[in-house]
């Protein structure tokens, strides 16, 4: 006689099986990342069957990630002509990034309340190795170290809904800020330096502060950095590595 468990008698008939992520949502991840990360640029004409061969994939979900892509703001579907990647307009930045001040100082002040030892010693290693990557000219590793230290301090704050709000925006923060990235760098590690410092001396109002104005020269820096740039999209013959 076989003996079923606890769950499998509760449950008669269910079977739970592994199933691969469905290859739209890996081609959707894919481009999403190569947007943000910059391979696929701002205003560069997208073709279905160029994006199906770099990837190793048909049309199908191309096409299909690419309507997705279109609903949550990272492509612009034109009809008669095609696919093109988002170019963000100045209220855009504006508006995201004023979201974004308001999540992350109330998310510095209650790290600032909440921190343990463990918390603060990953906050400074993680300046430490974001500083470290932009002297050494790696703006991926700059990007995603910069994303990583936030992330943690929103972590820190204990408020869920904050965590899931920030979560939301994170992407899209990343996108604006990695041609930023070589820009700000120096500063914004010494400005994360501030922070945490704050932080780990428990003073809430300087955190959000700090965290406040932190967002603000990002902000500023953004339009800076666009009114210095050609408003041309790059050349479409400009080919994206191939990603296995």
């Amino acid at each position: 006689m076989t003996t079923l468990s606890t769950d499998q008698a509760e449950a008669p008939g269910v079977r739970h099986v592994k199933r691969p992520q469905p290859l739209r949502e890996s081609v959707y991840e894919a481009l999403t990342e190569m947007i943000i990360d910059g391979t696929l640029e701002r205003g560069r004409h997208l073709v279905e069957v160029e994006l199906a061969g770099i990837l190793g994939v048909s049309r199908q979900p191309v096409r299909e990630a690419l309507q997705r892509l279109n609903n949550e703001g990272w492509v612009d579907l034109r009809p008669g002509f095609g696919a093109m990647v988002h170019v963000p307009a100045e209220d855009e930045v504006d508006q995201l990034l004023a979201a974004r001040a308001a999540l992350e100082s109330e998310s510095a002040r209650l790290a600032a309340r909440h921190a343990t030892k463990e918390d603060l010693a990953k906050l400074r290693d993680l300046c430490k190795v974001g500083a470290a990557h932009h002297e050494a000219g790696d703006t991926d590793g700059a990007v995603r170290t910069n994303a990583e230290l936030h992330s943690l301090i929103t972590q820190m704050s204990g408020n869920r809904f904050l965590v899931d709000f920030a979560g939301q925006v994170d992407r899209r923060v990343r996108w604006y800020y990695t041609p930023l990235a070589p820009v700000r760098g120096a500063a914004s590690w010494r400005e994360h330096t501030r922070l945490v410092k704050a932080i780990s001396d428990g003073d809430e109002d300087k955190a959000a502060q700090i965290m406040r104005e932190h967002t603000e020269h990002t902000r500023k820096a953004y339009h800076d950095l666009q009114s210095t740039e050609p408003s041309e999209p790059a050349p479409a013959e400009k080919k994206p590595t191939r990603r296995r």
